[in-house]
C-alpha cells in the first residue's frame, strides 16, 4: 500500500482543500443558474404573456445550454490539460466561470432590452458550460493524481464534494437575500447579489496559479517525454488520441454517469419547481430551498464515506449499489413530497442525495484510473461531460413535460431508466481500485 510522510500529508491537505474550494465556487456558479431558472428567470428574462408552465419550460431550456457547452469545454480544456498541465488549464476555467457568472448578475431584464436579454443570458450560460466542462477534469486530476493509491477514492471526494457544497452555497445565497428583503425587491434586484458575489472565484484562480504545483503524474510524464527527446511519442491531439484508444470506455463512462446526472438535477431543480407549482404540495420558495440545502449537506459526509469505502472494497461495488438504490428510491420520492410535509420532503430529497453520493463519490478515482496519463484529462473529461449532456442537460425540462403530460409517476420511471443504463455501463467496465497511475 502507498503511504505518505508528514510533508506529503500537509501538501495533500492543501491540494485537497484548494480543489474543494475551487470546485465549490465553480459549482455554486453553475447551480445558482439552476435555482434562478426555477425561481427568477421565468419572470425576469422572458415575455410575461405566456402561461407560467411554458415560461418554466423555456427557462429550464436555457439551463440546458450550459450542458451543451460542457463536452466542448471538456474537449478544449482536455487538450491543453494533457499538453500544458492540469494546473494552468484549471486556472483558466475558474477565471471564465467567475467572469461569466458575475456578468449574469449585471444583465438587464427583458422589460428593459427585450429579446436581447434572454440571448445574452444564453450566451453567458454557454460560457459557464465551457468553464465547468474544463474545471472538473483539472480539479479532479489535481487531487487524484497527487493522492496515494490506497487513498485515491477518499481524496477524490474533495473534488466531488464541491458539487454538494455548491448547491448549499447557491441555496444559502438565495435564502439569505430573499429573507432579508421584500419579494418585490428580491425579484427586482436582490437575486443579482449571489451572482455578482462569484467574483471571488477569480481570487481563488489566482491562488491556484501562484501557490499550487502540477501533479506528480503529469510532471513524471513530461520528464519521461523530455528524456526520450525526439523519440518520445507525444500525441498532437490528446483528445483525438483518447477517442482513438478508448472510444468504448469513454462512452461507458458517460453511461455510468447517467443516473447521477438525471436524478441530481431532478432533486435540485425540478423538485423546487414541483413543490412551488403542484397543488398537492403548496410550500413556499424558502421551504423548498431549505429542503434541498439540508439534503445537499447530508450528501457531503456520504461522499467521503463511500469514497473511502471504495478504496477498500472497489469502485464498482459501491457505485453499483448506489445506482440500484437510486432507481428504487425514485418511486418513494414523489409520494413523500406529495404529503406536503416539510419534514417528509426533506427526507425524500436527502435520501436521494445520499444514494447519489454512493455513485458520485468514487467516480473521481474511478474515471482517473480508467485512462492513461497522457490522455487522462481528455478521456475522463469526455466521459464525464458526455454523460452530463445526455443525462443532465434536459433532465428538469423532461421531468416537467412528463409530469404535465403523463403524471409524476413517469418522472420516477425516468429516474429508474437512467439507473438501469448506469448499471449496464458499469457491468461492461472493469474494476480499477488501487491501479497504478
Amino acid at each position: 500500500m502507498a503511504s505518505v510522510n508528514g510533508d506529503q500529508q500537509k501538501n495533500m491537505r492543501r491540494v485537497a482543500m484548494t480543489s474543494l474550494a475551487g470546485t465549490s465556487i465553480e459549482w455554486y456558479d453553475f447551480f445558482l443558474y439552476g435555482t434562478a431558472a426555477a425561481v427568477i428567470f421565468p419572470k425576469a428574462f422572458f415575455p410575461q404573456d405566456l402561461p407560467p408552465m411554458v415560461l418554466l419550460i423555456i427557462s429550464f431550456s436555457t439551463f440546458a445550454v450550459g450542458f451543451i457547452a460542457r463536452p466542448l469545454g471538456g474537449v478544449v480544456f482536455g487538450h491543453f490539460g494533457d499538453q500544458v498541465g492540469r494546473k494552468r488549464t484549471l486556472v483558466i476555467a475558474l477565471m471564465m466561470m467567475g467572469v461569466a457568472t458575475t456578468l449574469i448578475g449585471l444583465l438587464p431584464t427583458y422589460e428593459l432590452i427585450g429579446i436581447a436579454a434572454p440571448l445574452m443570458l444564453v450566451a453567458l450560460r454557454f460560457v459557464q458550460g465551457l468553464a465547468v466542462g474544463g474545471q472538473w477534469g483539472g480539479a479532479m486530476l489535481l487531487v487524484t493524481e497527487s493522492a496515494p493509491s490506497d487513498k485515491r477514492g477518499w481524496y477524490g471526494a474533495y473534488a466531488q464534494s464541491g458539487a454538494a457544497v455548491g448547491v448549499i452555497l447557491a441555496n444559502l445565497a438565495f435564502l439569505a437575500v430573499s429573507t432579508s428583503m421584500s419579494d418585490e425587491a428580491f425579484i427586482q434586484w436582490g437575486w443579482r447579489l449571489p451572482f455578482v458575489a462569484s467574483i471571488v472565484l477569480i481570487g481563488i484562480s489566482l491562488y491556484v496559479q501562484l501557490r499550487m504545483e502540477d501533479t506528480e503524474a503529469f510532471k513524471a510524464l513530461k520528464a519521461s517525454q523530455a528524456g526520450a527527446g525526439e523519440q518520445a511519442e507525444v500525441p498532437k491531439s490528446p483528445v483525438l488520441e483518447a477517442i482513438r484508444r478508448y472510444p468504448r470506455r469513454i462512452m461507458l463512462a458517460a453511461g455510468a454517469f447517467l443516473s447521477v446526472q438525471v436524478t441530481f438535477y431532478i432533486l435540485i431543480a425540478f423538485v423546487i419547481a414541483y413543490g412551488l407549482n403542484s397543488p398537492s404540495v403548496e410550500l413556499t420558495r424558502d421551504e423548498m430551498l431549505t429542503s434541498v440545502l439540508i439534503a445537499a449537506a447530508a450528501m457531503i459526509p456520504a461522499l467521503f464515506y463511500f469514497s473511502g469505502m471504495s478504496d477498500r472494497v472497489g469502485r464498482k461495488q459501491i457505485y453499483r449499489w448506489g445506482a440500484i438504490l437510486t432507481g428504487v428510491w425514485g418511486f418513494a420520492l414523489f409520494p413523500l413530497i406529495d404529503t406536503g410535509s416539510p419534514f417528509m420532503i426533506t427526507l425524500a430529497v436527502t435520501v436521494g442525495m445520499i444514494f447519489l453520493g454512493m455513485q458520485y463519490g468514487p467516480q473521481a478515482a474511478y474515471f482517473t484510473e480508467l485512462f492513461s496519463t497522457e490522455v487522462r484529462y481528455s478521456g475522463a473529461s469526455l466521459g464525464y461531460q458526455i454523460g452530463a449532456i445526455l443525462g443532465g442537460a434536459l433532465a428538469p425540462t423532461i421531468a416537467v413535460l412528463l409530469w404535465t403530460e403523463l403524471g409524476i409517476f413517469y418522472v420516477s420511471l425516468y429516474i429508474l431508466l437512467a439507473a438501469s443504463l448506469t448499471l449496464w455501463s458499469l457491468s461492461q467496465l472493469e474494476e480499477t481500485g488501487g491501479r497504478s497511475l
